[in-house]
C-alpha cells in the first residue's frame, strides 16, 4: 500500500480530486481537518487539554467544542493559537500513523490518502510515502472562492497569502497535479500516476 498526502492552496480543487480517488480506487481517504474534530470529541485525546486551554466558553450547550468558538477564542492571540495547535497537529498525526498501520495490516487497500494543508509545515513526508501537490492558478481558485463560498477579496486575499507559495509546494512535493482546466485532464494526471504504481506492484 502507498501512502499519499495531498495539499494544495485554498480553492485549489482538492475534494474534487479526492472524490475521484475515492471512487476509482481502491483507497482509503482521511482529512486531517476531520480527523481534528473526531480528536476534539468528548471522551477523545485533545478534548480535555482543549477546554483547559481555552476555558468551558468554547463549548457548545451540548458539551461538544464549537469549531466557531475556538477560532474567536485564539483570534488575534498568536500565542494561544500556537498552543492549541501545539495540542492538536501532533494528535492529528499519531492518529495517521495509527491509522497507516491498521489500514496496512487489512490489506484492502492499495492507497493510503492524506490530505492537509499543513502536510509541508507538519513534515507529513517523514510518514508518507509522497506528497502531491494540487497546483490552480490564484486567479481560478479566487473565482472559485467567490462563486462557491462567497468569500469577499479581502477574505480570500488574506488566507492565500498565509499559505506557501507555489514554489515551496512545488519543491517540496514529488507530483504535481494541474488542476486549471478541465477536471477531466487533473483525473487523466491522477490515472496516469496511480496507474503507474499499480502496474509496478503487479496488481
Amino acid at each position: 500500500m502507498k501512502t499519499i498526502g495531498i495539499t494544495g492552496g485554498v480553492g485549489a480543487g482538492k475534494s474534487l480530486i479526492l472524490n475521484y480517488i475515492e471512487t476509482r480506487y481502491k483507497s482509503k481517504i482521511y482529512k486531517a481537518d476531520e480527523i481534528a474534530n473526531f480528536l476534539k470529541e468528548p471522551g477523545q485525546s485533545c478534548y480535555e487539554p482543549v477546554v483547559r486551554l481555552l476555558g468551558k466558553e468554547v463549548l457548545t450547550e451540548d458539551g461538544r467544542i464549537s469549531n466557531q468558538k475556538m477560532a474567536e477564542s485564539v483570534f488575534g492571540d498568536a500565542e494561544l493559537l500556537g498552543a492549541v495547535n501545539a495540542l492538536i497537529h501532533p494528535a492529528v498525526k499519531e492518529f495517521v500513523i495509527r491509522e497507516i498501520q491498521r489500514v496496512t495490516e487489512e490489506g484492502n487497500f492499495d492507497f493510503f490518502i492524506l490530505e492537509a494543508a499543513l502536510l509541508i509545515e507538519e513534515h507529513y513526508d517523514e510518514i508518507l510515502d509522497e506528497l502531491w501537490y494540487i497546483h490552480t492558478e490564484r486567479e481560478i481558485r479566487t473565482m472559485r472562492l467567490k462563486s462557491m463560498r462567497q468569500y469577499s477579496d479581502e477574505k480570500i486575499r488574506n488566507i492565500m497569502d498565509k499559505q506557501l507559495s507555489d514554489e515551496i509546494f512545488k519543491k517540496r512535493c514529488k507530483v504535481v497535479i494541474e488542476n486549471n482546466g478541465r477536471p477531466e485532464d487533473a483525473y487523466n494526471q491522477i490515472d496516469n500516476k496511480l496507474g503507474e504504481y499499480i502496474s509496478a506492484e503487479g496488481k
